[in-house]
């Protein structure tokens, strides 16, 4: 009898796991590249999955989670000007009851950055909300590293 509770155990276990698969369906990826010698642009790039979508930064209150970009104070380098993003899909979403922007399958995000050193990181977090036309996952953090050289 104990074996058989242990083994009926294990299945639900395992079948539970497989139910319980955390869903990802951004991956962030991050880049430099140095304009002149006091200057640089930082690339924060997202790849999205088919059918899923990421909020634009210039989404209003009362919608959704807008993706927003923390950079950690640095003496090394100071941003210039806010993280740029390219146009924006713009669709009347029931669910928020309103007009948002958003990304699907790729978007660079840009952050131009004066350096007062040769090399640093850029370190800071990105967070996000990322829905598709059934459900909205909950807001994510995602820190980052970005090394110029």
């Amino acid at each position: 009898m104990k074996k058989i509770t242990l083994v009926l155990s294990m299945v639900l276990f395992t079948i539970a796991g497989a139910f319980a698969q955390i869903e990802k369906p951004v991956t962030w990826a991050y880049s430099a590249k140095k304009v002149s010698k006091t200057e640089a642009i930082i690339y924060l790039k997202a790849t999205i999955d088919d059918r899923w979508h990421i909020y634009s930064q210039n989404v209003k209150d009362g919608g959704p989670v807008k993706t927003t970009f923390t950079f950690a104070p640095s003496k090394d380098f100071s941003l210039v000007g806010k993280t740029i993003e390219p146009k924006a899909i713009v669709k009347y979403e029931s669910t928020f009851k309103m007009n948002v922007s958003y990304f699907e399958k790729v978007v660079i995000f840009q952050q131009k950055i004066k350096l007062n050193k040769a090399t640093t990181a850029v370190k800071g977090v990105v967070e996000f909300m990322v829905c598709n036309d059934k459900q909205c996952l909950p807001p994510e953090e995602v820190e980052f590293s970005i090394p110029v050289k």
